[in-house]
């Protein structure tokens, strides 16, 4: 096999593994708070935006420490363990237990940071400039396949079901460990390849697959590594990319447990109120399906750059947000679990509401491809820090969407998102035409990217 096609292996094994874990994962984090409400008549008394918010709290201080813990143990090894622990959540809920709930939900914050700060430099070791974007949507369009099968589960299994009994929670969750168990072990089939830095870049953190023998090195490179992320999360660059890496925090928040929950207190949907959250999160997972095929395939004929897929996103997911406003009350995201009976300004629409969940989709995957895309292109020297800050920034400010939606109306929700999102499009930009610039410099075809 040659390098470039050991490389698109690992690319391909890569997105696979984490389809498996955020099938599980994801499908978990759509239907947690719609469980957990169920469970709340008993012992139990967890919430799950407290738990999702708690998730992205550590997830994002653990962040200042995940380019170290990549450098010693190396990014295969890191991602199988954090894989374990998220199977460890998910597990949680077969028999759910208030202090091993939040438990749970501290370890995983840790897991995730390690998990996504590997992935990126695993990402970027086994690409180019020239195949950055290409592989950055084949990974996206994998990953996000998580939300279609999943969610397909759901929609067929709770159909006409208002109850959750106790046996449909064991099933599932007992049914989404197993598939987040696989994802983890398929990491073992990444492949290594030879080292082909030069001596003078022994302490670049870009060096994920080399040798890891002597403890003193390892340390050195962590060291190093710590450095490096905060001598980069001062750059002008990163700085400007932490405004639209923010706004990719707070939709995710949304999409991924607000929109579902607000779905299943709506009680105007009737019977299909729950079958509806899985079938919401299909429609999510085949907009960021399409969107990162689409924009990984195009992305060695695309001319423009960038800016034109995250200008895409921006009007797509102010469209989403136009569209909800419309369609859903403004309490559902705080509802009591007997659902909510009031009326935004039109009837409840299923046809609108799975409209939206497509949007929602689409738009992230503009986002996150080219977040990841230009980040790689940017940092190729210094995946790790990069995508570590990256992963900062963007779980900080889910942590802190998950907390307020606790206790935000549906409208002030949608009004920070589009706030957030004008100002990161715009920040976007601006970093983008100076790579197109510093390319131009260089002599090299802006297509290219």
């Amino acid at each position: 096999m040659s390098p470039e096609s050991k490389k698109l292996f690992n690319i391909i094994i890569l997105g696979i593994s984490f389809m498996f874990i955020f099938t599980a994962f994801q499908t978990c984090g759509n239907i947690a708070q719609t469980v957990i409400t169920n469970l709340n008549n008993t012992d139990f008394h967890g919430s799950g935006y407290t738990s999702m918010s708690i998730i992205y709290g550590v997830f994002s201080a653990s962040n200042l420490i995940s380019p170290s813990v990549v450098a010693i143990v190396g990014p295969q090894l890191s991602m199988v363990v954090s894989g374990v622990f998220y199977s460890l959540y998910i597990a949680v809920f077969i028999q759910p237990a208030t202090w091993a709930f939040y438990t749970a939900s501290v370890f995983i914050g840790i897991a995730a940071a390690v998990l996504w700060t590997a992935q990126g430099n695993c990402l970027t070791v086994n690409s180019n400039e020239n195949t950055i974007g290409r592989n950055s949507g084949v990974f996206w369009a994998l990953l996000q396949s998580s939300l279609f099968f999943g969610n397909l589960y759901i929609y067929f299994a709770w159909q006409g079901k208002t109850r959750i009994s106790e046996s449909d929670r064991r099933t599932v969750f007992i049914a989404l460990t197993v598939i987040s168990l696989v994802g983890t072990v398929l990491f073992f089939l990444i492949r290594k390849h030879e080292d082909t830095q030069t001596p003078g870049e022994e302490d670049s953190t870009n060096e994920i697959l080399g040798d890891n023998s002597s403890a003193k090195a390892k340390m050195t490179r962590a060291v190093a590594a710590f450095k490096k992320s905060i001598k980069l999360s001062l750059t002008k660059e990163i700085l400007l990319l932490s405004v639209t890496t923010a706004y990719t925090g707070l939709e995710l928040t949304f999409f991924s447990g607000v929109y579902g929950t607000c779905i299943g207190a709506v009680n105007r949907f009737g019977s299909e109120e729950k079958s509806l959250i899985g079938l919401s999160g299909i429609f999510i997972g085949i907009g960021e399906i399409l969107g990162g095929g689409i924009f990984g395939l195009l992305s060695k004929n695309n001319r423009f750059g960038r800016n034109p897929v995250v200008m895409l996103g921006i009007i797509v997911h102010f469209i989403a947000f136009y569209l909800i406003f419309f369609n859903m009350p403004n309490d559902a995201p705080i509802a009591p679990m007997e659902g909510t009976d009031h009326v935004a300004y039109m009837a409840p629409s299923k046809e609108v509401a799975v409209l939206c969940s497509f949007l929602l989709g689409l738009g992230d995957s503009c986002f996150n491809t080219q977040l990841l895309s230009i980040l790689g292109f940017l940092y190729s020297e210094d995946s790790a820090p990069a995508f570590a800050i990256f992963k900062f920034v963007q779980s900080i400010c889910a942590a802190v969407a998950y907390f307020y939606s606790n206790y935000f109306l549906l409208q002030w929700q949608l009004l920070i998102m589009v706030v957030v999102g004008f100002f990161g499009t715009i920040t976007f930009f601006t970093v983008e035409w100076e790579a197109a610039a510093a390319l131009a410099a260089r002599g090299s075809d802006y297509s290219s990217i």
